[in-house]
C-alpha cells in the first residue's frame, strides 16, 4: 500500500513540474532549451511513479491489502521542516548558520542520530558549502549577514 501511495505522489509531483515547465522552450537536441530539463526530470518521475503503483498493485493483489501499516511521519515531517527552516533563515542569519540548522533539523528524522557526529557533519558540511558556493562559484549567498554584512 506503501508503493502505491508513494507511486501517486510521485505522479503528482510529476504532473505540476510538467506542467510548469510547459510554457519553456523545448529547443532540439543540438540546442537544447531551458524547457527541456523540466520535460526530462518530469518524466523520470513519472515512470518512477508508475513502477512503484505497479509494484504495490502486485503486492496487493498477491497478499491483499494491509492497513495495519503505519506511515512513519517522523522522516518526512523533518526532512521537509529543515528545508523550510533553511529558507526561512538564509537571508536573515547567512549561510553560516542555516547550514547547521539545516543539517541537525534534517538529522532529528532518524532516532539513530548521533549528536556529536551530527554537529561535526553540519559543520563540515557548512564549511564545504561556504567554500564552494560563496568562493568558487562566487554566488551571492550571504555568510553571516548580523556579523560581516551582506
Amino acid at each position: 500500500m506503501r508503493n502505491v501511495i508513494a507511486g501517486i505522489i510521485l505522479l503528482a509531483i510529476a504532473a505540476v513540474a510538467g506542467w510548469q515547465g510547459s510554457a519553456l522552450t523545448m529547443g532540439t537536441a543540438r540546442h537544447i532549451g531551458p524547457g527541456m530539463f523540466p520535460l526530462i526530470l518530469s518524466g523520470l518521475i513519472a515512470l518512477i511513479g508508475v513502477i512503484l503503483v505497479g509494484m504495490g498493485l502486485k503486492d496487493i493483489a498477491r497478499e491483499g491489502a494491509r492497513y495495519s501499516d503505519r506511515w512513519p511521519l517522523r522522516s518526512p515531517i523533518f526532512i521537509l521542516g529543515a528545508a523550510v527552516v533553511f529558507g526561512l533563515a538564509v537571508r536573515p542569519l547567512g549561510l553560516a548558520v542555516a547550514g547547521p540548522l539545516l543539517v541537525i533539523v534534517g538529522g532529528l528524522a532518524s532516532r539513530e542520530t548521533r549528536w556529536v557526529e551530527l554537529v561535526t557533519f553540519a559543520l563540515g558540511m557548512t564549511a564545504f558549502c561556504i567554500i564552494l558556493f560563496k568562493y568558487l562559484l562566487t554566488l551571492p549567498i550571504p555568510l553571516a549577514p548580523w556579523l560581516l554584512g551582506y
